[in-house]
């Protein structure tokens, strides 16, 4: 089976439906996030290019289509319609590293009916988890200060590949290195690493598990101190270390206890065997709002390793996203529900200087210091150009954080900027959601029953 098979039941049910009915014509389907979880003040847009290669490889093979009859209780027959589909569509989208705002489209899929359909659960499923983990990770650079931050996630993210994404995604943001071996391997960024406790207990003592840890390691190397008594672990690496001639790039780790304390004895310790030049890195349970407090008090700390709590984005596990139908056969379409409203027809988002964003129609002409925020990345199930390169999604990050307002860089209680609609996309959806209460109150009482005289008030863009 290919990766066709990884989506909703009601993907297939309804590209069967499409299918069946004749309806391919072209559709445009947006992906956005409603509302940015409550200690977010932005979005790093990410995920797009796992994304365009699902769909430059989707096809709905044989064995897929006898997944759907056997998933759906179906005669194989009655499934085989969606065999051969494949994605012919175009893609417009954000490019990765760029920051986004809530209700502004990351990406607009415009293909047939069907296949645009078929697509939604995997990239909605990679666009929203990237986007997530590389937020998080911005937040940390951003707490940090300057200072190093490093991936240290991998064996508690939710599976291997969320682990290598959050290594690449932490790398895109600007984090100085990664524990993941097969990231850091893959995507060309530094390995770093120290020794786990038990390495620590294996032997006899401290001072034995630090010279034999040299011994195989004629680097720079970093050594556990916390095993037993912080303090002691600390003198006793300062020993070996000045005794191996070991300084400049060497550093003792702190993974527990009041680091920031503790990071004040140890540079103390440090400094006082003569060895400025070894840092102090620390981990244990942090995230941006733990290393924010560390900075801010002063502590003498040279490197952050981040793990668990970033690698899952523990405070905001997911966001509120959502791939909606906007134009079916050149016809712009919106949904009403109550707090769910989606604004119709293709999108384009003009940012300004400051992060002031205009969500437009695609059609519209960009304000003289606006600057388009979607590019068309595929075209006829091709991508349009190269893979965006880890460095090239470093500068657009810099790029955009750079210009975000101090704000919305906040740690505790950042202020999020707001998108506003153009004139032209408000006056679209107020027609647009006119013919469809028309229509549904005409309908009503077309089978007796008294329709709607008067249309609730929504909002024109997605919140």
């Amino acid at each position: 089976m290919s990766e066709a098979t990884t989506t909703d039941l009601y993907e297939v049910t309804m590209a069967l439906s499409y299918v069946r009915e004749g309806m391919a014509a072209p559709a445009t389907f947006s992906l956005f996030v409603r509302d940015l979880p409550s200690e977010r003040g932005f979005l790093v847009a990410a995920g797009l290019e796992s994304a365009l290669d699902y769909l430059s490889g989707l096809r709905v093979g044989p064995e897929d289509v006898d997944a759907f009859a056997t998933a759906l209780h179906r005669p194989r027959r009655d499934v085989e319609p969606l065999l051969g589909l494949r994605f012919t569509g175009s893609v417009r989208a954000v490019p990765e590293g760029r920051i986004v705002l809530a209700g502004e489209p990351l990406l607009e899929v415009t293909a047939p009916l069907p296949q645009a359909q078929l697509a939604e659960t995997y990239v909605l499923n990679l666009l929203s988890h990237q986007t997530m983990i590389a937020s998080k990770a911005a937040r940390c650079v951003l707490g940090a200060a300057g200072h190093p931050v490093v991936d240290f996630s991998l064996r508690r993210t939710h599976g291997p590949q969320a682990g290598f994404e959050a290594a690449r995604l932490g790398a895109m943001t600007g984090f100085a290195g990664t524990s993941n071996v097969a990231a850091a391997t893959a995507l060309d960024i530094p390995a770093v690493g120290t020794m786990a406790h038990s390495f620590v207990e294996a032997f006899a003592d401290e001072e034995e598990a630090f010279r034999a840890f040299a011994r195989s390691h004629p680097g720079p190397v970093t050594f556990l101190v916390d095993t037993y008594d912080t303090e002691e672990g600390v003198r006793v690496a300062a020993g070996v270390l000045r005794d191996l001639n070991r300084g400049p790039g060497c550093a003792v780790r702190l993974d527990s206890g009041d680091l920031g304390a503790l990071a004040v004895r140890a540079r103390a310790l440090l400094d006082e065997a003569g060895l400025p030049d070894v840092r102090v890195t620390v981990s244990g349970g942090l995230d941006e709002y733990a290393v924010d407090d560390l900075v801010r008090s002063g502590a003498p700390i040279d490197v952050y390793a981040v793990g668990t709590r970033v690698g899952v984005s523990a405070d905001a596990p997911y966001l509120d996203s959502a791939y909606k139908m906007v134009e079916y056969d050149g016809r712009p379409v919106m949904k009403l529900s109550s707090a769910k409203v989606t604004a119709p027809g293709r999108k384009q988002v003009f940012r300004r200087p400051g992060c002031v964003d205009v969500i437009a129609l695609a059609d519209e002409r960009p304000p003289p210091d606006g600057e388009p925020l979607l590019e068309t990345v595929m075209r006829n199930g091709q991508r349009t150009g190269d893979r965006s390169t880890l460095g090239a999604c470093r500068e657009r990050f810099a790029a955009d954080l750079a210009g975000l307002p101090a704000a919305a860089r906040r740690i505790r209680a950042p202020v999020a900027p707001r998108a506003t609609p153009s004139e032209r996309l408000g006056e679209l959806t107020e027609r647009v959601r006119s013919r469809i209460t028309e229509r549904t109150a005409a309908a009503a009482a077309g089978r007796g029953r008294p329709g709607r005289t008067r249309a609730r008030h929504y909002r024109s863009v997605p919140s």
